[in-house]
């Protein structure tokens, strides 16, 4: 069980997540730099404090990269909004209609979002993430063929699932792995990165020396990849912590 508080050092506040663990994790989190910490239980409050001020100057170059990363305004569904599939981007045409609500690609840069009547930003916005997850599925699952087959594992559970503050995650004792809807958006090369990732946690649950010569064996220009991932065009959202 874990217990949340925050600490507050300068203009850098930071979440701690106490939990029963042995070391100490920080991280600096999308989209806007904000700061985690998962603490041992029983760790003082003051020792988290010398530890943020230790990697002082890493949080501020790492909140730095948040700030200058684009990203999209708030979106309402309307038409001549932008919107991405797969890293590229596309203009949003809205069309209202008393038929079942759909999204269809239409030509090289149009994307049809077709409601009904009257229907708020919320329907629409449902309706454009139903779609999302169906286009993603149709990706992750013909990657996680691919890449079972190649490493020699087996996930007991896949699903894709919205996610704040990261791409993936790997349950390493029941083979649970999740996706996160918003790599929708991105590159497919950025999904299977992520995929690849998730599925060596099967075999290597850290991110330790093994681990990292297991993602340059099956994905030579991962770091790349992850690179791509991370400047790639950030959508609107009212993150809370």
């Amino acid at each position: 069980m874990s217990t949340n508080s925050y600490l507050q050092l300068g203009t850098v506040e930071a979440l701690v997540v106490r939990k029963p663990i042995k070391n100490l994790h920080l991280s600096v989190l999308p989209p806007n730099g904000w700061v985690r910490i998962s603490a041992p239980e029983r760790m003082k409050d003051d020792a988290i404090r010398t530890l943020i001020a230790l990697r002082l100057p890493w949080i501020k170059k790492q909140q730095a990269k948040f700030a200058g990363q684009e990203r999209q305004t708030k979106r309402d569904y309307v038409s001549g909004e932008s919107h991405y599939l797969f890293g590229k981007r596309y203009r949003l045409e809205l069309v209202y209609k008393n038929e079942v609500p759909t999204v269809i690609l239409k030509g090289k840069n149009k994307l049809i979002l077709q409601v009904r009547p009257k229907s708020p930003i919320a329907k629409r916005r449902e309706v454009m993430l139903d779609w999302y997850r169906q286009e993603l599925h149709k990706v992750v699952d013909g990657l996680i063929v691919k890449w079972q087959k190649k490493i020699g594992v087996q996930a007991k559970f896949w699903a894709i699932k919205r996610m704040k503050t990261r791409w993936g995650t790997c349950n390493h004792k029941r083979g649970r792995i999740l996706i996160n809807l918003e790599l929708a958006k991105k590159p497919i090369a950025c999904t299977e990165y992520v995929v690849v990732h998730e599925l060596l946690h099967l075999i290597e649950k850290k991110h330790d020396d093994k681990f990292v010569a297991l993602m340059t064996k099956y994905l030579p220009k991962w770091k790349s990849t992850k690179e791509e991932l991370n400047r790639f065009i950030l959508s609107y959202e009212e993150w809370k912590y």
